[in-house]
């Protein structure tokens, strides 16, 4: 054979090897090959690919490698099977940077799946070598290491440790200042990951000055990092007063505010989710971002969205109010409780019902004119039709419960109590009784309705067991009338009448 068959041949042999990956690589792209490939064995053809000594058949052979594992947590349990992983993460160190792109890009599909999986490529080094992908020139190998990382970081504070003990951290803040947009996009996401599992994690990241550098981007016009930015500021608010002040300190308030009209909705909802880990603290954060115009701009917010959307600005509002009667009534007089009341009644979701009766609650528990507000917006028949009805989940039932015990408890608004006469049991039944019991006694006008709405009648009617507190409030309401009024709105009285009249003799 002549050299230049022999050439030839081996033209021939390294054509067919791209090919072949190259084909891989493609196949991998849409689900319905998935399997074909799988069973065909891809995996241990691909391995020795990724050693191949010509480049651009290793790079492709990792990125038809990245395709399969991206697709389900079977075919990445198969890559860390196949020992592919130490091997990656080795030549990461020496190969170019479409290599360096490729190998990041499968280390994030095997990652993404579950922490056992993360914990696969922790354990083979591949933190240490992602983070040295950090300092490389190229923006995209940057970009696919971050990714990478953030996918490792997001699953528990153990492997987010492990992110953070690899000295990423002040890198990741770094790449916030590139000029890349998607870049920037990425490493905000995966601080918002790091920051989120423990308040020692977020105060890692706060130590290395990434408030200040996302705060300036907050009012970016690129939607997709706004997102990130203030998913980010909220992880780092939620632990602690300390943290959330720092954020505070930052200034992004009342310009954050404004992103509450932003065209994006996944923009607007991290925006009200910040201010509600802001809010949840004390009363003197809630009272800065009230200051801002914060609340009542959330209000505005929940009348123009539905669903997920709402449930940050719902609980923002029933943190606020939990903390003092003039944050509460605040909320009131913003239109905070007719809101809430749409909420209720629009959303089909449980679990948001459940917050907006926690909600309620929060308002509504203060003193008799904050469970008025509450009252007249019709929302005491509706926390006890949910609590009542079946269908309700335990935590909804639970939450209208509480909700619903603790405004009664202040209600004096006796109109907005006399249905529930009707509708309660016993165990609710109770407390509305006991507030006729506290009114009637010094309000005659109040005296004078309850007799000529039935209202007197229906507590005859109770069926109270002696010597209960429910009996204890019938008998202080029926001290509050004259006894020939009680006597004749109690069961049976006409019949006693009518057993007179029989037995009536003229003279």
């Amino acid at each position: 054979m002549s050299q230049r068959q022999i050439i030839q041949v081996f033209e021939q042999y390294q054509k067919s090897r791209m090919q072949f990956v190259q084909t891989v690589a493609d196949l991998a792209v849409r689900p319905q090959n998935i399997e074909i490939l799988q069973n065909a064995g891809v995996m241990s053809m691909l391995r020795p690919l990724l050693l191949d000594v010509v480049p651009s058949i290793q790079q492709t052979a990792a990125l038809a490698l990245g395709r399969l594992a991206d697709h389900s947590d079977d075919l990445a349990e198969a890559v860390v099977r196949e020992d592919i992983l130490p091997q990656l993460v080795h030549s990461l160190a020496s190969q170019n940077r479409f290599y360096k792109k490729a190998a990041a890009f499968v280390l994030r599909a095997v990652a993404k799946h579950s922490p056992e999986l993360s914990q696969a490529v922790v354990a083979c080094g591949g933190v240490d070598a992602l983070v040295l992908c950090l300092e490389e020139f190229n923006p995209a190998v940057k970009e696919a290491a971050v990714w990478a990382l953030g996918c490792i970081a997001r699953h528990n504070a153990s492997l987010s440790q492990s992110v953070v003990d690899a000295g990423a951290v002040p890198l990741l803040v770094l790449c916030l200042l590139e000029p890349e947009m998607a870049l920037k996009r990425i490493a905000a996401s995966t601080l918002s990951d790091i920051s989120k599992h423990t308040p020692e994690l977020a105060q890692t990241v706060v130590d290395t000055g990434a408030i200040a550098h996302l705060a300036q981007m907050i009012l970016n016009p690129d939607a997709k990092l706004k997102r990130q930015v203030f998913s980010a500021l909220s992880q780092i608010s939620k632990h602690s007063v300390s943290l959330a002040e720092m954020v505070i300190e930052a200034e992004i308030f009342p310009a954050a505010i404004a992103c509450l009209r932003d065209p994006d909705e996944y923009v607007r909802k991290n925006v009200t989710t910040l201010m509600r880990e802001v809010v949840k603290h004390t009363p003197e954060l809630s009272q800065v971002i009230v200051n801002c115009g914060g609340m009542a701009a959330v209000i505005d917010y929940l009348g123009d969205c539905n669903g997920n959307l709402r449930l940050p600005g719902i609980m923002m509002l029933g943190y606020v109010a939990a903390h003092s009667e003039n944050l509460a009534m605040a909320i009131i007089l913003s239109k905070g409780v007719p809101q809430l009341s749409l909420c209720l009644s629009e959303e089909p979701e449980q679990h948001i019902k459940a917050a907006t009766a926690w909600s309620i609650g929060q308002i509504g528990h203060h003193t008799p004119e904050h469970a008025k507000a509450v009252a007249t917006a019709n929302l005491l028949p509706k926390l006890l039709h949910l609590y009542m009805d079946a269908s309700s989940s335990e935590d909804l039932q639970a939450k209208s419960k509480k909700a619903l015990k603790s405004i009664l408890q202040k209600c004096t608004h006796l109109p907005a109590l006399e249905p529930l006469l009707y509708d309660a049991p016993s165990n609710i039944l109770k407390h509305v009784v006991c507030q006729f019991s506290k009114v009637l006694p010094h309000d005659s006008k109040a005296r004078r309705l309850f007799v000529t709405s039935g209202g007197l009648k229906k507590v005859q009617e109770i069926d109270a067991e002696p010597g209960s507190p429910l009996q204890e409030y019938i008998n202080a309401i029926n001290s509050s009338f004259p006894e020939e009024i009680v006597r004749y709105y109690s069961p049976g009285y006409s019949d006693t009448l009518l057993e007179r009249l029989e037995n009536f003799q003229p003279a």
